[in-house]
């Protein structure tokens, strides 16, 4: 039973890799969908790793779905995913879901602490997954915010080399008190996140990436539309103006006329931009 084991573990193993002419092992593509990285069924990971991947050097791209944190998954984001294998082939992929806030369970900071266990998770598996330290996240709307969370708070696992903000919340106090529209009632926000400024405003404080800007910050690009009526554009604005404060490369990238969220020749200039935005940026 030993040894049948061990032939299959060999088998996965080669056939996870082929053979060049010199005689050197390339890992082949690989994808791997719903993995678990915590004991909840909402902690699962969609990963798609490029052929020729290596330690030293493939770089990761981590994407974050929005949804308001109590709606949403990760399936949302699979077209960025074939966007990105197309216009960054060299990168790995992981895809992301969190625990949604319900109101009464999973409020705030249960989707902060699950986007760091996910990180941790991918940083363990490392060498597994063959792929370097160099990573970046990429968040649309509440997915923003909590890439820019992770990317101005935390050091540990690893200190991000990029992130990339799709229209994301960054002061939710001013969030709460200043609504973009009728369309994001304060009383959403302290639903999800189970308080109001005033009953808590260390959570709303903590929650908030704008609070961790620093000199050390990663370089960051922020794209916004101008009518947006969830998040207003003063929040991507603020953002810029720290960031700009602290001396911290950053790209505000501005679309007048779109909302939140856009598709078309905006869409795909947006990636044009944040493919040249990685490719200055993450070395």
């Amino acid at each position: 039973m030993r040894n049948l084991y061990l032939v299959l573990v060999l088998t996965l193993v080669l056939a996870s890799c082929q053979k060049e002419n010199n005689g050197t092992i390339t890992l082949s593509e690989q994808t791997q969908l719903n993995l678990s990285y915590g004991t909840d069924a909402a902690q699962k990971m969609d990963i798609y790793l490029p052929a020729g991947r290596s330690v030293n050097s493939t770089k990761l791209i981590v994407l974050i779905h929005g949804g308001g944190w109590n709606q949403g998954d990760k399936t949302d984001f699979n077209p960025y995913v074939d966007t990105l294998k197309q216009r960054l082939p060299g990168y790995a992929i992981i895809n992301i879901n969190y625990r949604l806030s319900t109101g009464t369970t999973n409020l705030f900071p249960t989707q902060e602490n699950d986007t760091k266990a996910a990180l941790e998770f991918i940083y363990s598996k490392r060498n597994e997954f063959a792929i370097s330290d160099k990573y970046v996240l990429l968040g649309a709307s509440a997915g923003a915010h909590l890439s820019l969370l992770q990317a101005y708070k935390y050091t540990s696992p690893l200190k991000m080399k990029a992130v990339v903000d799709f229209f994301g919340p960054t002061d939710l106090t001013d969030m709460y008190n200043n609504p973009a529209s009728i369309f994001a009632p304060p009383a959403a926000l302290a639903t999800a996140i189970g308080a109001t400024p005033i009953t808590n405003p260390s959570i709303y404080t903590q929650s908030s990436p704008i609070t961790f800007v620093s000199a050390q910050s990663p370089p960051t690009i922020i794209l916004q539309g101008g009518v947006d009526p969830l998040v207003s554009p003063s929040q991507a604005v603020a953002l810029k103006t720290k960031l700009q404060g602290m001396g911290v490369v950053n790209q505000y990238v501005f679309y007048p006329t779109e909302s939140h969220g856009w598709t078309g020749a905006n869409l795909s200039d947006s990636f044009d931009k944040i493919v040249s935005f990685l490719s200055t940026n993450v070395n």
